[in-house]
């Protein structure tokens, strides 16, 4: 049988290399089968020949070599059988209670933790019951190659890829998880000492959808240990590029661990820290192989009773144990090497930094809101360490506690961080390169945060704009001379000569020019103070359960006030009030008779009827004007042209979010109160945000994470802290210092 993957090539010439090795290897492990200790009760030759002749017809054989293989093979192996079961009838089945020790051997120089947990989980094998043909097809091994195999048809098929949503945090069982976790990121229990952990990928294109190609002859360079900043235009495809990494889509070597916070996990019944706990799927699986270990040693001790010293049973289970041994102890090694007794103390740390109070911690991961839920996926990747972790806008899930806590914790990260980001200050602080994705293409700019990159951006298109213009004239100059002077008999070499250069001139493309965003509010008529006040107001949901105590706020229309604080603390409530969807259990709220005002709610898309154009909604929702006229508005907003008349579910993020902005100044407020405004937006809207509201000729109250936007916009921090609201003395920079300064007392903030 030792030429069979020559047989199965011969017989189906055009078989894929994934099906033929799986063919070889399930015909050659049938042909062990039939050597062991096995009858023909046990293993049903034609029916497992019948199903390799379905295999390969399916694979493009032709039929009628496909059936000749297959017969022959039956014959031998029916051979093979009978004459090892005329044995057994002599013989008896002396190892049919035991491990087989020689299949341990033959297997551990090479073991990996799939095959070792399969061996040791083979319970028809180990509670010496007989062997069953269905318990050697290993199920989830076979779907792995099925889809190794759909993915070749895909590629064979299709020059470009299709990306599904990245499964590594959202899958709908732990299972699903772990064995996706383990494709990615497969546990070696050898070391991987020496291996550099440097990412290069040269000359690859990307795809996305129907074709759209968004990077074309790119080069991916991630140093091992920097963190690295993605930035560019909503839309430019940077979320597909984490995806094809994350997936290893692109070329990253497999000794290189990669995990990507996309998506928030499914709740179910297990608590939040073992939720994290669970996330590192190596120790996981290494602390059950272990025990498993330990479990299988116990029964070999009871096992050598039943048999004299000196018995062939006796050394097979001694030689067993201790290769079992061996094999423990490569795995306390490597939960040594992964710090696994200080896991839980750890995990707690993590989500204590994001906002998980010790309470918090041990609820069930369903009793949590979607935005908990994405900042327990952040803490189960912050937990695992991977070499290269990938992070898609980490802070539009975060207060500012959390992102300043985030922050620190990646100062300190010492493996490599891709982090796609629009938060200025949030990648001043963390990123130490710049990538910035634009026109099918990657510019780094290393050594570089985003305020110096933006700074080293301008200065690289006035050069090249410079050196193009440059060029452009000096190639008119050249082709004025060989136009007036080709065909001229005395000047006609100094022509030629012209016309060398010319053709040996690099062609320069012209840089480009970015759109302008503009952003603008209109100024509303005046009204006389006061405008709007709270006075000692008091709110629970329930009177024993106070939310927000005597709260004292003045809002004028000058005012410029950010409100901060932890999730959960009563901001998104205390706006609720003002907008008088929400009454004070205490306290007086008065407002002008005239007020009109502005709100951007967090979740605004929810209040969209995105089958309709931006136009047909605004016309529908606040009636009263032409087309045109929601037309000019919706370009005051940066929705222009055919922007406007397209469904809506068509638009990026950043556009919806600019739709609800022109929406909320139609009724021309007089105060604007904006609950996380900067979510969605680019570098290009949030500049444009920011400009517009220190345009505004009225009041400004926003609920914001975005550090940048406070510190261009704000006059005024509040904060709220233990159901107290009150100013804080000091502008946004100063109440991150406080942030730090509390969790450093509190042993948060530190170097893991």
């Amino acid at each position: 049988m030792s030429n069979i993957g020559l047989q199965v090539r011969q017989a189906v010439p055009s078989i894929d290399t994934v099906v033929a090795n799986y063919a070889t290897g399930y015909i050659q492990h049938v042909s062990n089968s039939t050597e062991e200790s096995v009858t023909a009760q046990q293993i049903n030759i034609p029916e497992e020949m019948e199903y390799i002749r379905e295999l390969l017809i399916d694979a493009g054989g032709i039929e009628e070599k496909v059936n000749t293989l297959t017969k022959l093979l039956e014959e031998k192996l029916s051979q093979k059988l009978k004459e090892n079961t005329a044995k057994l009838e002599l013989t008896g089945d002396r190892s049919k209670r035991l491990l087989d020790v020689n299949m341990l051997r033959q297997n551990n120089s090479k073991r990996d933790i799939n095959s070792s947990l399969a061996l040791l989980s083979a319970s028809n094998d180990i509670e010496h019951t007989g062997r069953k043909m269905e318990s050697r097809v290993d199920k989830k091994k076979l779907e792995k190659q099925e889809r190794k195999i759909a993915k070749k048809v895909a590629k064979r098929n299709n020059k470009f890829v299709q990306y599904e949503a990245s499964k590594l945090l959202n899958e709908g069982s732990n299972e699903d998880y772990d064995s996706f976790f383990l494709e990615i990121n497969p546990l070696d229990l050898g070391s991987s000492a020496g291996k550099s952990k440097d990412i290069k990928i040269d000359n690859f294109d990307l795809y996305v959808g129907e074709g759209q190609r968004i990077l074309s002859d790119a080069s991916l360079t991630l140093a091992f240990g920097r963190r690295y900043g993605l930035v560019g235009q909503n839309g430019i495809g940077k979320s597909t590029l984490l995806r094809a990494l994350s997936r290893r889509e692109l070329n990253v070597p497999k000794h290189i661990t990669i995990l990507h916070v996309e998506q928030e996990i499914r709740g179910d019944d297990t608590s939040a820290i073992q939720s994290v706990l669970d996330a590192d799927v190596w120790r996981k699986n290494l602390l059950g192989e272990e025990q498993k270990i330990a479990e299988r040693i116990q029964e070999i001790e009871k096992l050598r009773a039943e048999f004299e010293e000196d018995s062939n049973e006796v050394r097979k289970l001694d030689n067993e144990r201790e290769d079992l041994e061996k094999h423990s102890l490569e795995v306390t090694e490597k939960l040594s090497e992964m710090e696994s007794d200080k896991a839980e103390s750890r995990a707690a740390a993590i989500l204590y930094g994001l906002g998980f109070t010790k309470e918090t911690q041990h609820l069930a991961t369903k009793s949590f809101s979607g935005g908990w839920r994405m900042r327990l996926s952040l803490a189960r990747a912050l937990f695992c360490k991977p070499d290269l972790l990938l992070l898609d806008e980490p802070s539009n899930m975060l207060d500012v506690p959390s992102i300043t806590y985030l922050a620190k914790y990646l100062q300190g990260y010492e493996a490599t961080v891709l982090v796609v980001s629009h938060d200025r200050a949030f990648l001043n602080e963390v990123a130490t390169d710049i990538i910035h994705q634009h026109s099918e293409r990657l510019d780094y700019y290393r050594g570089s945060n985003f305020d110096s990159f933006y700074s080293t951006r301008e200065e690289r298109i006035k050069n090249q704009r410079r050196e193009y213009e440059n060029q452009m004239a000096y190639r008119k100059h050249l082709q004025a001379f060989i136009d007036k002077f080709r065909y001229n008999a005395a000047k006609s070499s100094e022509a030629q000569s012209r016309i060398k250069k010319l053709e040996k001139l690099p062609l320069l493309e012209a840089p480009e020019d970015e759109k302008t965003v503009t952003f603008k509010f209109p100024d509303p008529d005046k009204v006389s103070p006061p405008i709007l006040q709270m006075q000692n107001v008091s709110f629970g949901y329930s009177p024993d359960k106070i939310l927000l105590k005597g709260v004292d706020m003045d809002i004028q229309m000058d005012s410029r006030i950010a409100f901060c604080g932890g999730n959960g603390t009563g901001k998104t409530t205390l706006l609720k009030l003002l907008m008088e969807n929400l009454s004070p259990l205490d306290g007086l709220i008065t407002r002008n008779g005239r007020l009109r005002i502005g709100y951007f709610a967090q979740h605004h898309v929810d209040s969209m009827d995105l089958t309709l154009s931006a136009v047909s909604w605004m016309s529908k929702t606040f009636p009263g004007k032409s087309d045109e006229e929601y037309r000019r508005h919706l370009g005051s907003f940066g929705i222009t042209g055919t922007l406007g008349l397209q469904k809506m579910e068509l638009l990026s993020g950043g556009q919806k979010s600019r739709v609800a902005f022109a929406a909320l100044c139609l009724n021309t407020p007089h105060i604007l109160i904006l609950d996380e405004p900067s979510n969605h937006l680019d570098t290009q809207g949030l500049d444009a945000l920011a400009e517009a509201l220190n345009n505004f000729q009225g009041g400004v109250l926003m609920v914001s994470h975005d550090v940048s936007i406070i510190d261009k916009v704000c006059k005024e921090i509040w904060v709220s802290e233990d159901s107290c609201v009150k100013r804080f003395p000091g502008d946004i920079h100063d109440y991150k210092k406080h942030i730090l300064a509390s969790a450093d007392a509190a042993g948060v903030v530190r170097k893991h």
